[in-house]
């Protein structure tokens, strides 16, 4: 009899196991979302980025956001550099420059290179998704490959705006431009 008690208490166990719903798998702009998040953490932005030192952290989404309530799941209660993080969406090109990151959605794909321009040179980490985004002035393109986040960083665009990227980022990413092997899209 106590030789059936760990084996019933066991079998009680794998039911239950059996019978709880499996917890999804997060969905693609769940884990964008996370990536945008870490970038304030692996990417160093200039004195002179911030109006005053208690300015927060602004995070930007430019177009149709596809992320609903993810990013501000994400950054709620955060800093960055101990400032507040704050997400912020746009629908005009005038606005960009407040931003620390800008993900420029997809369907803001024929206004990229110009946002791109507005920013000349203003410390804004530009990301997106957008086909061919890094060869055309994004600093960050994320992609989809195998199910998994992949990065493609323009290292002359990032350097033009003065950032700088950790090397723990940058060894996880393919790096293009001039100081890069290979040019890339």
């Amino acid at each position: 009899m106590a030789r059936l008690r760990p084996l019933r208490a066991l079998a009680i166990v794998a039911a239950l196991l059996a019978a709880a719903p499996a917890l999804p798998a997060p969905g693609e702009y769940q884990v964008k979302a996370v990536f945008l998040f870490n970038f304030a953490r692996f990417v160093e932005w200039p004195a002179v980025t911030f109006v005053s030192a208690d300015s927060p952290f602004t995070l930007c989404v430019y177009g149709d956001d596809p992320f609903g309530d993810n990013l501000d799941a994400v950054v709620r209660g955060e800093t960055a550099g101990g400032r507040p993080m704050v997400v912020r969406r746009l629908r005009e090109s005038r606005d960009v420059p407040g931003c620390q990151i800008l993900f420029i959605a997809g369907g803001a794909d024929r206004e990229l290179e110009s946002l791109v321009a507005t920013l000349d040179r203003h410390p804004t980490l530009t990301v997106s998704d957008i086909e061919g985004a890094a060869r055309r002035g994004a600093m960050i393109r994320m992609m989809t490959v195998n199910s998994r986040i992949r990065l493609r960083i323009n290292i002359d665009a990032v350097r033009a705006a003065h950032l700088t990227i950790s090397s723990n980022l940058l060894r996880s990413a393919e790096v293009v431009g001039s100081a890069a092997p290979g040019e890339g899209t």
